[in-house]
């Protein structure tokens, strides 16, 4: 046989026993909390048309995408966002709702990444997004929602790094900047480049002082002083309007008690372009990735024929639970077992007996017992699986209990498990 047939492409990979497990108890628990919060579930295809996710939507670069054609010619793309997803069934199902409307997701999406970055291509998401609240209170409910999914899960230290892009824009008004130029100088604060963006800021005629000010962007990050010191770097109505919402959505926050997992990061500029607003990002020990992202899009449905104000978060689950593991969080996944072994002429009692446990809700194992495997064959068959309990039909009127923990046997009256 190809040894190659035994493996995945570069960038994805199988997961499996404990760690699916472990991955299928977290996704439970954090689609719990979206279910509390009102959020119905949606299903989006896993590929659509291209230009649900083309570069002029605000989605990931082409060169990012995992494209293909069908029959007809016509190019598809492995989902590398949700978000244009549900913006699309949105502007197609809902056409005409002007209240809030609440969808949830669980899916993966595929990152043609260069494989000398050592990431993967394919990741899990579950997220949430809310439509027809422009209001602070639901940029705040959603980033409240992402602190809740995050300790359900079992996370105890993260913080949530919460922008706006208007502060940015608003400096960039007084720039004078171009669009392409002011896409050059995002690139710069989002490097940390500071030397490059200097360069590009010299060939304006900006004032000093001004040009001190925007430079410190990458610097205006913290708890919520920043906030107060930012408003003395501008008079920008743009600018100072961000930082006002801001201010707004964690006196809401600070409601929900989660305040104490805020900061603020003004230099924050999302991959995506489409946000409008509030962005925000989850940071926790172990991952230098995020584990969880977020931001209001209010320009996106208008794109699919609906004017709708929008707000969303995902949870980057695979990173999530990277974290977790180095950070050494146990999820108890409660999965307990019992393996029912049987000789061929009792099948009649092990179905029947399987049957039973089943009603009361207890996972069983059928097997039949070869005459080729010894009892103890099973019974490692058993440790190995984390099966808990283990029973053995040989004759009609009792059955052999296994103990799990040395692999002796006590008999039973057969009627006590029927």
């Amino acid at each position: 046989m190809n040894n190659k047939l035994l493996h995945t492409p570069e960038g994805v990979r199988d997961i499996y026993e404990e760690e699916c497990l472990v991955k299928q108890k977290v996704l439970g628990s954090m689609q719990e909390v979206l279910k509390l919060y009102g959020f119905k579930d949606i299903q989006t295809p896993m590929y659509e048309y291209y230009d649900i996710f083309k570069e002029e939507r605000g989605s990931v670069n082409e060169k990012e995408m995992f494209r293909f054609f069908d029959h007809d010619g016509n190019m598809l793309v492995l989902r590398p966002d949700i978000t244009p997803s549900i913006a699309r069934c949105v502007a197609k199902y809902y056409k005409n709702e002007l209240f809030p409307i609440r969808l949830s997701y669980t899916g993966e999406t595929f990152i043609n990444n260069n494989k000398y970055q050592g990431k993967l291509k394919e990741y899990t998401q579950l997220g949430a997004e809310l439509f027809n609240d422009e209001k602070s209170d639901a940029d705040a409910e959603m980033i409240a929602i992402c602190i809740d999914c995050l300790l359900k899960a079992g996370l105890k230290e993260f913080q949530i790094e919460v922008g706006h892009v208007d502060f940015f824009n608003g400096l960039m008004e007084e720039t004078g900047f171009d669009e392409e130029e002011i896409k050059e100088f995002k690139i710069f604060v989002e490097n940390k480049n500071m030397f490059g963006a200097s360069q590009l800021l010299s060939t304006k005629n900006i004032s000093e002082d001004m040009k001190e000010k925007i430079l410190e962007l990458p610097n205006l990050f913290g708890s919520f002083e920043i906030l107060e010191y930012a408003k003395g770097l501008t008079e920008n109505k743009t600018a100072v309007a961000a930082l006002e919402r801001l201010e707004k959505v964690y006196r809401i926050l600070n409601e929900y008690g989660f305040g104490k997992y805020i900061s603020f990061d003004l230099g924050k500029l999302n991959r995506y372009s489409y946000y409008t607003g509030i962005v925000f990002n989850g940071y926790t020990f172990g991952t230098g990735e995020p584990i969880a992202s977020g931001g209001r899009y209010d320009k996106l449905l208008s794109q699919f024929g609906k004017d709708a104000t929008a707000i969303g978060l995902v949870i980057l689950v695979d990173q999530l639970l990277i974290a977790m593991q180095r950070q050494n969080i146990k999820v108890e996944t409660d999965v307990t077992a019992t393996l029912i072994l049987y000789q061929m002429e009792f099948r009649t009692e092990a179905i029947k007996m399987a049957n039973h446990l089943r009603s009361d809700g207890i996972n069983v194992e059928l097997l039949r017992k070869s005459s080729r495997k010894t009892l103890n064959d099973y019974y490692l068959f058993a440790k190995r699986n984390n099966i808990s309990n283990m029973l053995f039909i040989d004759d009609s009127e009792n059955i052999k209990a296994i103990d799990m923990d040395n692999g002796n046997s006590i008999q039973h009256d057969i009627n006590e498990y029927m």
